[in-house]
Formats: structure tokens, sequence, C-alpha cells
């Protein structure tokens, strides 16, 4: 049964976020805010609703390795998997405001995250911190977005819609796409919460693995399928945009909100801090120069990516076995 809710939730969870992201950004679009904004914010963080959902139970449930380890393995599934298969299928172009802001931010919070967990716990006041840090950097995409070039602003356009009529049916069909969305959400979470943490014990594998591999996999399962459409479609720098954003919703609004939901601020193991956190850090920080050589990821680089996700996964295999 447990074998079937792991399953069913995470096919429930990917369904309530594509509702939710579809929902918001008609209603976006239809209230004039921005295609930029609604690209870098509501889509971006809407595909990062899984880890949201999945996580914040987790947290409340006192499951911190489930909490923490899916925030660090998607970040890393993230840029290693879902940025090297998009690179793959095509080159990906990357603008300049993500090579000089976006990117160091999120090298910035990378460090800053696992600055906290060195004492072995992210506090419930080091969660209201990093979940301010969301707040902060959207009203900034907001501020930023009215100085985009009108290229950039059709891009958008293109990608999530222009403008609608607003219409009381139309805001009534989004509303209900958001409620059930999120609904999906917070039972598909529950499901794949209950059915890895069986799983975890059932194999003899640490909650941090099942985080790390399986939960992680599974709700960066919308960012794969947006990036790698957008990839396909030839969109500009969309699949990054996406990936990058998605990686800072994910630390600062993600893990921030399930430290301060739980009473005693997420645990953070010893493995954790040894191993997982620094490997975040460093693929973080390796982007930099990756994105920098022509302002682009080639396929040789998308393939480089790809080899370290796949040596990060069998190394946490063989750790597993091995304990």
């Amino acid at each position: 049964m447990e074998y079937f809710l792991l399953v069913v939730g995470l096919v429930v969870l990917v369904a309530g976020a594509e509702a939710l992201v579809r929902g918001a950004s008609k209603l976006a679009a239809s209230v004039g805010i921005s295609p930029l904004v609604i690209g870098l914010t509501v889509v971006a963080f809407g595909t990062s609703a899984p880890e949201m959902a999945v996580s914040t139970i987790a947290g409340l449930a006192g499951q911190a390795d489930i909490a923490l380890g899916n925030v660090v393995g998607s970040n890393i599934f993230n840029i290693l998997l879902i940025l090297g298969l998009s690179a793959l299928v095509a080159p990906l172009v990357i603008s300049e405001q993500l090579i000089r802001i976006d990117v160091p931010l999120m090298i910035l919070v990378s460090v800053v995250t696992y600055l906290f967990a060195l004492n072995g716990v992210i506090s419930p006041s080091e969660g209201f911190l990093l979940f301010s840090g969301i707040m902060l950097y959207t009203a900034f995409l907001v501020w930023q977005s009215r100085r985009e070039n009108k290229a950039v602003q059709e891009e958008y356009a293109r990608e999530y819609g222009k403008k609608e009529p607003l219409s009381i049916k139309a805001v009534i069909k989004d509303l209900i796409l958001i409620s059930g969305g999120l609904g999906m959400l917070v039972l598909g979470s529950k499901w794949l919460v209950d059915g890895a943490v069986f799983v975890a014990h059932k194999l003899g594998v640490s909650d941090l693995v099942i985080g790390l591999t399986i939960v992680a996999a599974g709700t960066s399962l919308p960012e794969l399928a947006t990036s790698v459409v957008a990839s396909i479609r030839g969109e500009r720098d969309i699949a990054v945009g996406n990936i990058v954003g998605s990686n800072l919703f994910n630390l600062m609004a993600v893990l921030g909100l399930a430290g301060i939901v739980s009473p005693d601020g997420i645990a953070v193991s010893s493995s954790a801090i040894r191993f997982d956190l620094p490997v975040m850090v460093v693929v973080a920080i390796v982007c930099l120069p990756i994105f920098f050589t022509g302002n682009r990821i080639s396929r040789g680089e998308g393939g480089l990516l790809l080899g370290g996700y796949i040596t990060y996964t069998t190394w946490l295999v063989m750790t597993a076995v091995a304990a």
C-alpha cells in the first residue's frame, strides 16, 4: 500500500503543480501583471510548489531529513540533470541579468544556507530570514521587469501569454485551478512523504538519502518538463531562468518556511553538512564559469553537468548500500 502511495502521491503532486502554474499564470496575465514577472515568479516558483508542499509537510511531521534532503537534492538535480539534459537537447543562451545578478545571488544564498546549517540546525529565526529573502527578491524582480527592453517582454509574452480580457468567468475558472492545484499538492505531498519514509525504512536507507534522490527527483519533475520543453522550442534562456529562480525559491521560501513551521527548526545531519550541502554550494558556484563562456551552455558542458549528477547519485547509492 505504501509503495502505491509513493507513486500516486508523485502523480498527484505533479498534476497539482501543473494546475497551480496554469491557473496562476492565466490569472496574472488577465489582471495585467508583466509577462516577465509571470515567467520569473509565478512559473519558476510554481514549479517549486511540490518542494514547498513536501518540505512543509515533512517539517510539520518532524521529518527533518526529508525536508532538507528534498531542497538540497532538488537544487543539485535542477542544475546537474535538468540543465545538463536541456543543454544536450539544444545549447542554452544565458542572459546578462542571470550572470550579473541571479546566479551570484543563488551562490550567496547557497553559502548562507550552508553556514546556517553548520551548527546542526536551521532555526525558526534563520528560516524567517531565508523566507524574508524571497520577498525582497520578488520585489526586485517586479522592479527589474519595468526596465526590461521590448524584445524581452515580447519573448515572455509568447511563452506565457499576453494580457487577456478580464472576465468573472475566467477569474473563477483560474481560481478553481489554483485551489484544486493547491489541494492536490497538499494531498500528493503527504502521500509521497509517507510512502518515501516507508520505503526508506523498509530498504534500510536513511530518510536523507531518500529525500536527496526519490523525493527530490519527483518534486523536480515540473522544472524538468518546463526547461526541456523550453529548450526544444528554442526559447531564449527560459530554461535557465526557470532553474535559477526555482533554486532560489527552494532555499529561501521552501527551506525557510519549513524552518519556521518546525517547532525546533530543521535538524541537519552530520553527513549533510560534510557532503550534500557542500556539493550543493559547489554546483551553484560551477554555474558561473560555465555561464560566462560565451553566455551559453554548450552540449559538451551539458554532458559534463549530466555526468556530474550520475556520479553524485552513484556515490549516494554506494554509500547507502555500504552503510
